[in-house]
């Protein structure tokens, strides 16, 4: 997950970016409290979590649509919180009765707008995430890396949509296995690795380390057409052997190299880089 807060009408309102999934999640109790105007975030605790219950009773599939995540809270510490999609949001608006309804609403829809923006025209996508990676000193070579990455990344992630593999933690399964294999560390360790948090790994990986990513997401990808891979049974066993093929390439790289390919080494800023390497 990757955190970034947003912006309203000088709130700001704690979200995530769920790369998986390729959607915001939101704080609700932020929205709640620029709903309530609220003085204070306890308030908006409060309010929602009367709200909450109520329309737990109702039997209302917004409670349903809400997660949980951590997220700094008022006293700098990371604690669980309520949230949640646009969409869930838009609809969750409607049961608060406020006069910033409107407002939050079409600076919901904007987001979700842009979104669909970037669905109709991935360009539009690509072009802000070159102008961020250019912006953070990434060479030509290693943005154009990362680019091909992402689509590879995408065409997998296509196929699991349509052979009934689901969205969000079943992705993320069938991803760190694929990376556990050609790596030999899973994601988690891998971004510890590299001091790591919310940031996106492979935004912190090196050429190598984005190509082998890529050709064990290739691999598999292709594993799992010839053999029609459907639920996940069958794609964990295309996972394993996709990333198996990209680690048999890598040990091989290395063995002539004497170089290891996965690495510590990120694009942090100085500071930042030297509070991991404390850690």
């Amino acid at each position: 997950m990757q955190l970034q807060p947003a912006i309203f009408e000088q709130h700001a309102i704690r979200r995530a970016y769920d790369e998986v999934t390729e959607t915001w999640l939101f704080s609700v109790i932020d929205i709640v409290q620029v709903l309530t105007q609220s003085a204070d975030y306890q308030t908006a605790r409060k309010y929602w979590k009367v709200l909450k219950g109520r329309l737990d009773k109702e039997g209302s599939q917004l409670v349903t649509n809400c997660y949980q995540l951590k997220m700094t809270a008022e006293d700098g510490k990371q604690r669980l919180t309520d949230v949640a999609t646009a969409e869930t949001l838009l609809r969750l608006v409607q049961s608060v009765p406020s006069p910033k309804a409107e407002p939050i609403k079409l600076w919901l829809a904007k987001v979700g707008y842009e979104r669909m923006q970037e669905m109709a025209d991935p360009a539009l996508s690509l072009d802000r995430a070159r102008a961020t990676w250019q912006k953070h000193g990434r060479s030509e070579k290693w943005i154009q890396q990362r680019m091909t990455g992402q689509e590879t990344r995408n065409k997998l992630t296509d196929y699991w949509a349509n052979h009934d593999i689901k969205a969000g933690e079943e992705y993320a399964i069938l991803s760190n296995i694929i990376h556990q294999e050609w790596a030999e560390v899973d994601v988690k360790a891998h971004k510890a690795m590299k001091g790591l948090k919310s940031h996106n790994l492979r935004d912190h990986m090196s050429e190598a380390e984005l190509i082998f990513t890529a050709l064990a997401e290739l691999s598999t990808r292709q594993i799992a057409e010839s053999v029609e891979a459907t639920g996940m049974d069958e794609n964990k066993a295309a996972a394993k052997t996709g990333g198996g093929i990209a680690k048999k390439a890598r040990l091989e790289l290395e063995g002539k190299t004497g170089k290891r390919v996965v690495s510590g080494e990120n694009y942090l800023p100085p500071g930042k880089k030297q509070l991991s390497k404390e850690k």
